[in-house]
């Protein structure tokens, strides 16, 4: 009688990985990306999220006209990303080096920011100290102030922008595809989560407390930034396309970047989508401070609606961003700038004092959170993935030159009409159904031949 065979032994499930361009994560190494990334995020965010109402503060307390706010804090930001944006991104689609393409950019910059910010906290005795070498009277201090200001915010400008450049598209060469808009979901609410944390914690100290909070802000994201760039590791990427030699190597380079960008309707429509639409909410943000002071909105109070607004988007975030995976982000995207432009003009019809002001700062919160989180990936689907910086950047180009145009041109408008802030609300809106047609035309669009599946709707 012959012995049973042993039973044979059973396979172990094959572990789950995902992948994209040369690196493959596991489960725990994904896990390990996204808390490296979220942690970068997040000092990333609290910067974004205090450095504009910190200097509308500044500019009101050293007595700033609207017109003064406007070219500060729309129009220099703008001409200077239109100067970087394009030089960087090439630069960093173009670079092979050992840290990668994108992580040295970011490291360069992060003492650049952080050295504006310290400036920013200190201006007012920087501005003091520039009145007396210059010999200035105490009628001249403001002017003088507002020098220094001027001065840091172009090199908070300059570091920014240009980290801006390329950490959106870091996150596109390490996080899988197929994950990216749940990814920009959980990105969404760190952005959400930081702001909810400075205006329930900090803003409503920032008249007293300026100077600590830019240095300590300042210092966040110094060591977020960098402990992120320690830790995440890109990938090894094909040669940049061999091309002979020009007579002239820039001319070359800026004739190729241009005839990329902005030759094809597809890529066009695009780049409008993402420009308007990230214009739409500027003239709002831009004077949401000085219009709430102007209703006799105490500062507590105003951060009060923000923290409502920033936890109903925290609860949409995750939501929003199985959307876009679902239905694609421009779908996403059109809904939320429809319903952007409705409350804006319903809020410039109604908004006649501090409750009425109140209800409209929540529904553009909220309607732009939606935009914003529904759309985080949409130039990830949209644009080539070797060139993003590049195409990103000429999306930022447009952008810039309409902010260049819009800062100026509302905040002199404002002036003229007597500080009326309703009027951001409408001019808003009016941007958000240009954002709405470029959209409507681009999933009407036919993807260039030779374009991925993952760009096509």
């Amino acid at each position: 009688m012959t012995a049973p065979l042993p039973p044979a032994p059973i396979a172990a499930a094959p572990r789950r990985t995902w992948s994209v361009g040369t690196l493959t994560y596991t489960t725990g190494g994904l896990a390990l990306l996204v808390c490296w990334l979220l942690w970068g995020d997040f000092a990333w965010w609290m910067r974004e999220r205090s450095a504009m109402p910190m200097v509308q503060l500044l500019l009101k307390k050293f007595q700033a006209s609207d017109l003064l706010t406007g070219v500060f804090l729309i129009t220099m930001p703008s001409l200077t990303s239109m100067i970087i944006g394009p030089v960087v991104s090439y630069w960093s689609d173009h670079h092979r080096g050992r840290w990668g393409r994108r992580i040295p950019f970011l490291l360069a910059t992060t003492p650049i920011v952080t050295v504006a910010m310290f400036g920013l906290g200190l201006s007012g005795e920087l501005g003091a100290a520039l009145n007396r070498l210059i010999g200035g009277r105490p009628e001249t201090l403001h002017q003088a102030v507002l020098v220094v200001i001027g001065c840091c915010w172009t090199l908070f400008e300059i570091g920014a922008l240009t980290a801006n450049s390329v950490f959106g598209a870091l996150i596109n060469d390490v996080v899988p595809r197929e994950l990216i808009g749940r990814f920009f979901g959980v990105f969404r609410a760190v952005s959400l989560a930081t702001g909810i944390l400075f205006n329930a914690k900090i803003i409503g100290h920032a008249d007293a407390h300026f100077r600590e909070i830019f240095i300590g802000i300042g210092l966040i994201y110094a060591a977020g930034l960098t402990l992120m760039c320690l830790r995440v590791k890109e990938g090894d990427y094909p040669p940049p396309p061999v091309e002979a030699t020009p007579a002239n190597p820039f001319f070359a380079a800026v004739r190729s970047y241009f005839r990329d960008c902005f030759t094809q309707r597809y890529y066009l429509w695009g780049i409008a989508f993402f420009a308007w639409g990230n214009l739409a909410f500027i003239p709002v943000n831009t004077f949401m401070l000085s219009a709430a002071k102007s209703h006799g909105m105490s500062m507590e109070t105003y951060g009060r609606y923000f923290v409502v607004m920033f936890m109903v988007s925290f609860v949409l975030a995750f939501p929003l961003g199985w959307l876009a995976d679902r239905f694609h982000p421009l779908r996403v995207g059109n809904a939320a700038i429809t319903a952007y432009a409705a409350a804006g003009v319903a809020s410039y019809l109604l908004v006649r004092d501090s409750e009425s002001f109140g209800l409209a700062l929540l529904a553009h919160g909220i309607f732009s959170g939606c935009f914003y989180t529904g759309t985080a990936a949409v130039c990830q689907v949209i644009f080539p993935k070797l060139q993003f910086a590049q195409f990103a950047a000429a999306a930022w180009i447009v952008n810039s030159i309409c902010q260049i145009l819009l800062g100026p041109a509302l905040g002199w408008f404002l002036d003229l009409v007597g500080n009326q802030y309703r009027y951001a609300f409408l001019s808003g809106a009016v941007i958000a159904l240009a954002t709405l047609l470029a959209g409507l035309v681009l999933l009407r669009s036919t993807p260039p031949a030779g374009a991925t599946d993952e760009t096509s709707l």
